[in-house]
This record gives C-alpha cells, structure tokens and sequence, in this order.
C-alpha cells in the first residue's frame, strides 16, 4: 500500500478569506516503510503572509518572493499524489487549500484536470484517529509525539517537510508499527550492493576484531536483595522466575 504523509503551510487560516498554500511537503510509505522518496515544494502565495501565521512557520514573503506560483508546480505535485493514500493530521484544513489551489488552476486553464485530492486518492485524518483513540485529551502533533515517545526537539517552528517527517514516526507509533527508513528503495541497487555486504537497509556490521562486551554482575548485597524479593513473591504463591529456572 502506497502512502503520503503530507503538510501544507499557508499564507493565513481561511480559504475563503483569500488565503494560499505557501508550502508543500510529503514522504512516501510503502507497505509502512518509509521509502526515502519525498515531495517538497515552497510556493509563492501571490499576497501577503499574515503576521500571525508567520510566527508558527517562520515563513516570511521575502523567502517565497522568488518561488514557483501553484500553477507552475500543480501537476507535479498531483503526479506525485494520485493513487496513493493520503495521511494528513488535521486533513480539512490541508484538503481544502490544496482542492481550492486546484480549483483555481482549472478555472485559469478552462478544464478540470486537476484534483480534487478524494477523486483520486485515499484521505486519512490522524487528528480524528487521535481523537477516537484518546478522547478528551491533547491531541496536537507535539502532544501525540510526547505520548508515543517521538524526538521532536528540533521543531522549533513548523515546516511542511519537517512535520511530515514527524507526523510518518507518529502515524506508524499509533497504528502499531515500526518505522523503517528504506535506503536502498531501488532493488537493483541492492542487488549490486549485497555482494559487498551492503544490503541498502542500513545493516552495519560488527568487526570481528571488535573488544568483547564487558558483562557485569550482580554484587553480593544485589543478589541477597533478589533472593529477598524472590522469597516473598514465593509466599504469595506465584514465581516466574523459578518456573523459568532462574
């Protein structure tokens, strides 16, 4: 199964209040491998940034002042999304710029090739997922990172690349699985490498001249403390660890 987990930034909140995407940002899932295939995009927004939203992205208008308009990057950006499904934290929000960005494009051209996002691919909002999964508490990317244990420390602003980095590890953390970074996507490539010893799924390998662990053992005062605690366990009636035949 193919997947985007996808971010927008935007000039502002409201569509409706005139507000454009000023930038994009995907990494491709497959079969809940993060493959290393990534789409990312800055867009000039054609008017200005709300101050507010510039204080949570960090993106000013002078950073997109020279950047390609939507409608230069749209089908790109659609190639690289049809089919695939789509996972976006908060999926209104990112949907409707990127479907109102789309609607604008067919209009200017006079035809429809363009979106809209459902059309053509699978939608899945982790906000809601969150929602139903931990009702009644926070369920911001920062706080779901903080409940499954996700490095986050070098989000100091939001980014649409950087967040979709993010929200891949949190989606795979919630429904279950283990991310995987794939290094070697091409299977040819890993072909070619495997006779090396490089199998491309960053696989490092130990010297063989390499120091012997170093193994440590318990003091005499910690193992009495274990008989001690093994002893009581046993008056309970229940002790794993004899059973184990330790």
């Amino acid at each position: 199964m193919r997947q985007i987990v996808l971010d927008t930034e935007t000039t502002g909140i409201e569509v409706r209040d005139g507000h454009r995407l000023i930038e994009i940002g995907g990494v491709e899932v497959i079969n809940r491998r993060l493959t290393g295939r990534h789409y990312h995009q800055y867009i000039n927004p054609e008017r200005p940034i709300d101050p507010e939203a510039i204080e949570v992205h960090g993106i000013t208008d002078a950073r997109v002042a020279n950047e390609p308009v939507f409608a230069e990057i749209a089908h790109e950006f659609w190639a690289f999304v049809q089919g695939a499904e789509l996972v976006i934290h908060n999926a209104p929000f990112d949907v409707g710029f990127i479907d109102h960005e789309f609607a604008m494009v067919n209009r200017a051209r006079g035809n429809d090739e363009l979106g809209p996002l459902a059309s053509k691919c699978g939608i899945l909002d982790t906000l809601k997922m969150a929602r139903d999964r931990h009702p009644g508490q926070r369920n911001s990317l920062d706080a779901l990172c903080k409940r499954y244990d996700i490095d986050n420390g070098h989000r100091e602003l939001h980014g649409a690349l950087l967040d979709s980095e993010i929200l891949a590890d949190v989606y795979l953390a919630m429904t279950g699985g283990q991310t995987a970074l794939t290094l070697g996507a091409d299977r040819d490539a890993d072909s070619s490498n495997s006779s090396s010893g490089n199998t491309g799924f960053g696989i490092r390998r130990l010297a063989s001249g390499r120091a012997a662990l170093r193994v440590i053992t318990a003091s005499d005062e910690e193992a009495q403390a274990h008989q001690q605690k093994l002893a009581k366990l046993r008056e309970k009636g229940v002790c794993l660890w004899d059973q184990l035949g330790g």
